[in-house]
């Protein structure tokens, strides 16, 4: 099919790494493979801090939603328009009426909506979202987080249940030389919840600054300066290694002995499965959609949510416990290897909108 791939809060294309912007490439790569023509319809973003922001983009929505229509009045149009992580902040203005004129499908992945923002001004932008969910052929869920809250706001809504995926081709090329004690942690350096996260790593570490570890952080940010200053004591134990490309990150992990990150508020974080598949196991928070991304017990510890002496614990418990770590670390290489493959993640993707292209039928 000629899918047409739209994401609001940030194009694939755009200069800023994240979360969000490597899933978005992802899905592109897993249609693709197979063996779909995806064209990105847009490069416009939503992506509105206030209501009142969101208000003021009507005009330029107005505008590239005719630029739309007329390229498509001479180039073939598409058989599908796939929206990746639409959300309050973040709508799909074109998709749905487009869809609906042109009488294509209409696949959503990653959607949310959260009641309690009608009373706070963002009413109008998520009627839009409802509006768009339930005119999905299908809404396509990473975590069983967002189906439960998908499935209570919209009992009418088609679902479907995509696990998390990565492209695992660098790490299957480096064979893990893990040291141990060193752990390590890739994330981006800004206020919220990442900052909690950094916040609470550092509080667990201070816990069992009597043992031995290293700790080499990836990652960058306008927040960098605070980040540093919470671990103000332990420098000498810190590797800062700033910002890297996806090779050195990969070579980096794997050298690593545990990954560290608590995962307050994630998704569900593409680095917990990149960390496996560079043979690391992890020590996070079961919290939010962590568990999607980490078989707790088996390729990772979790432990409750904002316990920050468990969280210590459990990083000391692998540190102290070789074999352990060792038997969790190949779990979860071969967890996400075998399970979490890009490969997997197309064939998995291709059955859904084939079956709901096709039929329409709900789940």
């Amino acid at each position: 099919m000629r899918v047409a791939f739209y994401a609001p809060m940030k194009s694939p294309n755009h200069p800023v790494p994240s979360g969000d912007r490597l899933m978005a490439r992802l899905l592109i790569r897993a249609l693709e493979l197979a063996g779909h023509d995806v064209e990105v319809a847009s490069e416009f973003r939503t992506y509105a801090a206030t209501p009142e922001a969101a208000a003021a983009l009507a005009p330029a929505i107005s505008a590239e939603d005719e630029r739309l229509r007329l390229k498509w009045q001479s180039a073939p149009r598409p058989e599908l328009w796939f929206c990746y992580h639409p959300y309050y902040k973040s709508p799909d203005p074109f998709g749905p009426a487009i869809s609906a004129e042109f009488a294509i499908p209409y696949v959503t992945a990653e959607a949310s909506y959260a009641a309690k923002r009608d009373g706070t001004g963002w009413a109008a932008q998520q009627q839009r979202v409802g509006e768009a969910v339930l005119q999905a052929a299908v809404n396509i869920c990473f975590t069983d987080r967002d189906r439960v809250g998908l499935s209570a706001a919209f009992p009418a809504a088609r679902l479907a249940g995509l696990k998390p995926f990565i492209d695992p081709a660098l790490f299957e090329a480096l064979p893990p030389t893990p040291d141990p004690r060193r752990l390590v942690t890739v994330a981006m350096m800004r206020a919220g919840d990442k900052m909690e996260s950094y916040a609470m790593l550092a509080k667990a570490l201070r816990l069992i600054e009597s043992r031995t570890w290293s700790l080499s952080v990836i990652g960058d940010g306008p927040m960098r300066h605070e980040v540093q200053v919470l671990f103000a004591g332990l420098s000498g134990r810190i590797e800062w290694l700033g910002a890297l490309g996806a090779g050195e990150i990969a070579k980096t992990l794997g050298r690593g002995g545990i990954y560290v990150w608590p995962g307050c508020g994630e998704a569900y974080g593409l680095a917990y499965l990149e960390a496996q598949a560079a043979g690391l196991p992890v020590v996070a928070q079961a919290t939010a959609g962590v568990p999607a991304v980490v078989e707790a017990g088996a390729t990772g510890l979790l432990t409750p949510d904002g316990d920050v002496a468990a969280y210590a614990a459990a990083v000391a418990a692998l540190l102290e416990n070789g074999e352990t770590r060792d038997v969790m670390g190949q779990a979860a290489r071969r967890f996400v290897l075998e399970e979490r493959s890009l490969a997997t993640a197309a064939r998995a993707l291709d059955g859904i909108l084939r079956e709901s292209a096709g039929t329409g039928a709900r789940e």
